[in-house]
């Protein structure tokens, strides 16, 4: 069969090896002219690079990625540990595949590397999809139209195929916003800082790892606002160690954090969504990335053997395999966030004791839960 696949990012790419994989034939479209380093930190669990080790693609990306060491979450005022959580060798041992912290650019050319060039289509920006009965096109600015048995849609946060599928329905702030950066490693290795640190404090945390080999740290300052304008420091005084990586990194790039309200279903006969256009969430779990993946993996097991007749039974199947897990997990980052931000005091100190309890009995975090399941597996999906 013939595939489309609109959007280069990390879910569009995915997709791209999987429908490959399956044995079709994939044209990739992306509006940008290149492929170009955009993007920080990205974290990867085991229920990611399990899907990523299947479209033999592991190898190349953990060659970029930093061995994580344990994760420690500490309060934001003086850098108390609350409790800490293994990510290291560990993971690898229990759940068969590791935990990779990487820069997006690198998984993003680690995964375009495998995608033969000629299947490639950049600079086009698509202002339309019509389907019938038989097959489906993809309108381009240029005025091409594209032909396929299936389009994909991994458009992004911004997806405009989705308001074309479902109707006008625009992302929504999360409330949320951030700062981020990356600084040679080197750079803060006097800091005495964890490998990888959760620092929780009143409307806001931050979180930092390294990336690309271990030789850059990425950090990431979130806060809660109602306009993401707020500065990083006007409600409350980070302790020292978060002082000195501020002042060490620079000019830092603020984004408002937005997700997508869940839908009811992702499909409408030939076309659907995947990743972010879907299913768009915080980052507070680390998972982002790892559902879009996940998206992909299903998606090219469900579209195995399947004939172009049978494209939108196959695409319902992939919904419903899918759909349920990724809302899930939608809301669970959401709630992460609220425990994360709690206001100094009785709030957070009972989060801190549950959390201390948690760790005291669990070696992996709570999410690990989801790491464990294999996403081809079918009856698990159920």
């Amino acid at each position: 069969m013939r595939a489309i696949v609109i959007g280069a990012g990390i879910g569009g790419l995915a997709a791209t090896l999987s429908l490959r994989r399956a044995g079709h034939e994939v044209t990739l479209v992306e509006q940008l002219p290149r492929f170009t380093e955009a993007g920080a930190g990205i974290q990867l669990a085991p229920n990611a690079t399990r899907v990523l080790r299947g479209l033999d693609r592991l190898d190349a990306v953990a060659a970029q990625a930093a061995p994580p060491g344990p994760l420690s979450f500490r309060t934001w005022s003086d850098g108390t540990e609350i409790c800490h959580y293994a990510l290291g060798r560990e993971v690898d041992d229990v759940f068969g595949a590791p935990y990779l912290q990487l820069h997006r650019a690198d998984l993003q050319r680690a995964l375009a590397a495998a995608v033969p060039p000629e299947s490639v289509r950049l600079g086009i920006q698509v202002v339309g999809i019509g389907q019938d009965d038989r097959s489906t096109q993809v309108i381009t600015a240029g005025g091409e139209r594209l032909t396929a048995d299936l389009v994909v849609a991994a458009d992004g946060i911004r997806s405009a195929a989705r308001q074309w599928l479902f109707g006008a329905d625009e992302a929504v702030f999360s409330q949320t916003a951030a700062y981020r950066a990356l600084l040679p490693a080197e750079q803060v290795a006097d800091l005495g800082l964890p490998d990888t640190g959760i620092w929780l404090g009143p409307g806001r945390h931050f979180v930092h790892y390294r990336v690309r080999r271990g030789e850059l740290l990425n950090v990431v300052a979130v806060f809660g606002t109602e306009t993401a304008q707020e500065s990083w420091t006007a409600l409350a005084e980070p302790g020292e160690p978060l002082h000195a990586v501020l002042e060490r990194a620079g000019r830092m790039y603020r984004w408002g954090i937005y997700t997508r309200t869940p839908l009811a279903r992702w499909n409408s006969g030939r076309v659907t969504l995947l990743g972010d256009s879907a299913h768009a969430m915080v980052p507070f779990q680390a998972q982002g990335a790892a559902q879009a993946i996940l998206d992909a993996a299903v998606l090219g097991d469900c579209l195995t053997d399947t004939d172009p007749a049978d494209v939108p039974a196959a695409l319902d199947r992939y919904v419903r395999r899918r759909l349920a897990t990724a809302t899930r997990m939608q809301a669970r980052s959401a709630h992460a966030g609220d425990e994360f931000h709690l206001p100094d005091g009785p709030e957070a100190g009972a989060r801190n004791a549950r959390m201390a309890a948690h760790a005291a009995e669990h070696e992996f975090l709570p999410v690990a839960t989801a790491w464990a399941a294999d996403v081809l597996d079918e009856q698990a999906a159920q």
